[in-house]
């Protein structure tokens, strides 16, 4: 019962400040939710001053709810289902080797990037965080969030072919950057006997069993739609898809992120054109739509209120500014050279990576990955330096990547 008042009164901030914001501030929906959840943050802050314990009630919540194990586990696979839902084949095809690449090549060099960048910085600033931990922190922040992005995109007047690139990057990333972090949390755990051939294994059973099982989920969900023309009971199937494929890729130790996207893309594609009905594609659009806003909507203001638990520290705080700027120069090359390796079929340019870069929003999952973190391998540093940058990355970037993607439209992209 607990649980179900704290996801109430979350339901509650949602709609009033998803109200404050489509009324007065008119702020793309993720932007203007997180902002005013931060400003509300604030002002517990402030209050706890004079009222401490009600500083500490809320924050005795929050940390009740435990934001990792609800994103990773349960709100993420919805998001990611969702979003891949929307996404056509035919414009994955059209840029399939630079999606790819970015997804793959670039999560590793930018993982790898900021992993040693972070090292040198902090021990710079006296702050002692080993090498494999701040490799840990290359690994959580380096991939985009496809919740923040596709968000921030249907604001934007960009191309068809950038919106794919983009948005099917943000999509696959996530789920290859979870299994690298999840891999190099492993082998910070200094387990002797896990070597490179164990690591290569674990890689391989989350990112090709979670392949292999959102195909399979994909289909079995399709021979369903086919056999039945009932738009209430197939909305029902893919939400059993949805629970019960995160849940089986749990207990399977594959990659629910990737099985998400996987079986969101072929119940989207191959499922819509020829199981379902018009009136149920409809309807299950409509209801995934619905979805998707909705627990945008409530993650944001959990990225918002997190900042009451988060342990903050000055020395910290200003390294986590300065990597703002490493995070940025690391995604620009990481993009850079696996364009220069897709331009004999797929033409790149310059502001093209420009506005790439700075599409590249972080959000709740390096926070909930962040907060996964033992405490033993520097998790309060980690979790400051990430909130840090996911909140200049929503806030700064994503109200300006309109602007930014406004001025590049004149060159082809």
């Amino acid at each position: 019962m607990e649980l179900f008042h704290i996801i109430s009164v979350l339901l509650v901030l949602s709609a009033l400040f998803a109200y404050i914001n489509i009324r007065f501030l008119k702020l793309p929906g993720t932007i203007g939710i997180m902002l005013l959840s931060l400003i509300f943050s604030l002002l517990i802050l402030f209050s706890g001053q004079v009222l401490p314990q009600f500083k500490i009630f809320i924050a005795s919540k929050l940390n009740t709810l435990n934001f990792s194990e609800l994103l990773l586990e349960e709100l993420l696979s919805f998001m990611l289902f969702a979003g891949a839902f929307h996404i056509k084949y035919e414009d994955l095809k059209s840029e399939k080797l630079s999606i790819f690449l970015f997804s793959t090549l670039s999560v590793i060099l930018n993982t790898v990037i900021i992993g040693f960048a972070s090292y040198f910085l902090f021990s710079l600033f006296g702050i002692k965080l080993s090498l494999i931990n701040a490799m840990l922190f290359g690994a959580l922040i380096s991939p985009t969030d496809p919740i923040a992005v596709l968000g921030i995109l249907k604001t934007c007047n960009i191309s068809k072919s950038l919106e794919t690139r983009i948005s099917g990057e943000s999509l696959f990333n996530d789920g290859v950057g979870v299994v690298i972090f999840l891999t190099i949390l492993k082998i910070a755990g200094s387990d002797p006997d896990f070597g490179t051939g164990e690591i290569l294994l674990l890689f391989g059973q989350e990112a090709l069993g979670g392949l292999l099982l959102g195909i399979l989920l994909g289909f079995i969900g399709y021979r369903l739609f086919v056999a039945i023309d009932n738009y209430k009971t197939e909305v029902l199937i893919t939400i059993a898809i949805v629970m019960g494929g995160y849940t089986l890729a749990h207990y399977l130790h594959v990659s629910g992120p990737l099985t998400m996207v996987v079986a969101g893309l072929i119940t989207g594609n191959h499922g819509k054109t020829f199981g379902m009905s018009a009136t149920t594609i409809e309807y299950v659009d409509k209801f995934w739509e619905l979805i998707d806003d909705i627990l945008n909507a409530i993650l944001f203001v959990l990225i918002g209120l997190e900042l009451i638990v988060i342990n903050t520290d000055i020395t910290i705080i200003t390294v986590s500014v300065l990597l703002i700027i490493v995070v940025l120069l690391s995604r620009y090359t990481s993009l850079l050279i696996p364009s220069i390796l897709t331009r004999l079929k797929e033409k790149i340019y310059g502001k093209t990576l420009i506005l790439m870069t700075w599409a590249g929003l972080r959000g709740g999952i390096s926070i909930a990955l962040a907060l996964s973190v033992p405490a033993d391998l520097g998790k309060d540093i980690l979790v400051t330096s990430t909130y840090v940058i996911v909140c200049f990355s929503i806030l700064v970037q994503g109200l300006t990547i309109k602007k930014l993607a406004g001025k590049i439209m004149n060159v082809k992209n």
